[in-house]
């Protein structure tokens, strides 16, 4: 079976090393973090994930659209010239739904519509019109699941996005997706199966830093601050999104167990609190751009992700509560800047 081939970030973290000295120290490192990434003999199936992804069809060109709500290609033509037969498009569809499930999207791909658990444009919605300028931007995703958000920043200009998560499904589904929008004309977007951990200290590399839905799963969330500052250049801009509660500064819930019925949240803190720590982790122009009550039309179990998803987790009696007897999810978008 072909081995995934990382050549293609290894020439740009090559390229950019020039003005970043720091990318050559993580490229230096790169093959042996991804070789224990994707380790078979720690995630075994990830070997029947890459024959899949080995089996769709080759596409040369197609019709792509990063800035509508779903990431689409269609009309997909062959190396050939010839576009996907009905057969092929019915192939294309069993074998995306053996990458199940599918969590942030939702994707269009020559002719399977995928519905996943989030509809992740809601968020991009809200986030877009408060963004700086992304034409010509180098941007890192971290935790971006299968990319849909890398997607949507290189729609919109992006000079070269790269999305970072360690785990090996998505970075699966990631590859599938970009293998089905075809060969020509792709902007630079790139996925690593790699946790924030394997960035070099002081990496100042790129202008704008995403971390949305990740700041609560850490245990320090302030070291996570630092790590987000530590990875963007000097007048860089951080966007992040995560879970907060009600209250002043000085404000922040630790879940007893679960939160949710997720095991791993640490702190949900309120939004004057993240902002005080953004403010210790040495950020300043701090402004949260959207507060938002998550609903069950935004994250829901589909087709293509059949297990329990929010409406499950909260108290049946009492929607505002989740079934842990906490306040039901609320997200902040906080935008920040590294000074210059």
């Amino acid at each position: 079976m072909k081995a995934p081939d990382f050549s293609d970030i290894y020439q740009i973290f090559a390229h950019y090393g020039r003005e970043h000295p720091q990318l050559h120290t993580w490229l230096a490192r790169l093959p042996e973090q991804l070789a224990e990434a994707l380790d078979t003999r720690r995630h075994p199936e990830f070997h029947g994930w890459w024959q899949r992804i080995q089996q769709l069809p080759e596409i040369q060109s197609a019709e792509v659209k990063l800035q509508a709500a779903a990431i689409t290609a269609e009309k997909g033509l062959q190396p050939d010239g010839q576009p996907l037969t009905a057969s092929q498009q019915k192939q294309v569809t069993g074998l995306l739904r053996n990458l199940m499930p599918w969590r942030k999207g939702p994707y269009d791909l020559q002719g399977t519509h995928i519905d996943t658990e989030w509809r992740s444009d809601f968020k991009w919605e809200r986030l877009y019109p408060h963004l700086g300028e992304l034409r010509g931007r180098k941007v890192l995703d971290i935790g971006g699941g299968s990319g849909y958000h890398a997607w949507r920043i290189a729609g919109e200009g992006a000079e070269f996005t790269l999305c970072i998560d360690p785990s090996p499904r998505f970075f699966a589904q990631f590859a599938a997706v970009k293998k089905l929008l075809g060969k020509e004309g792709l902007p630079q977007v790139y996925h690593l199966p790699l946790g924030i951990e394997a960035l070099p200290d002081r990496l100042e590399a790129f202008d704008t830093v995403l971390s949305m839905g990740v700041l609560y799963h850490r245990r320090s969330p302030l070291d996570h601050l630092l790590e987000l500052k530590s990875a963007l250049r000097p007048g860089g801009e951080l966007v992040l999104e995560t879970l907060v509660v009600e209250g002043d500064e000085h404000t922040a819930l630790v879940p007893e167990n679960r939160y949710a019925a997720m095991r791993n949240v640490w702190f949900l803190p309120s939004v004057k609190a993240l902002s005080l720590w953004l403010r210790r982790a040495g950020f300043d122009n701090i402004r949260c751009v959207d507060l938002n009550r998550t609903s069950i039309e935004e994250q829901r179990a589909t087709e293509w992700m059949t297990f329990q998803s929010l409406s499950d987790f909260l108290d049946p009696e009492n929607p505002e509560l989740t079934r842990e007897g906490y306040p039901a999810p609320l997200r902040a978008i906080l935008l920040a800047d590294k000074p210059s």
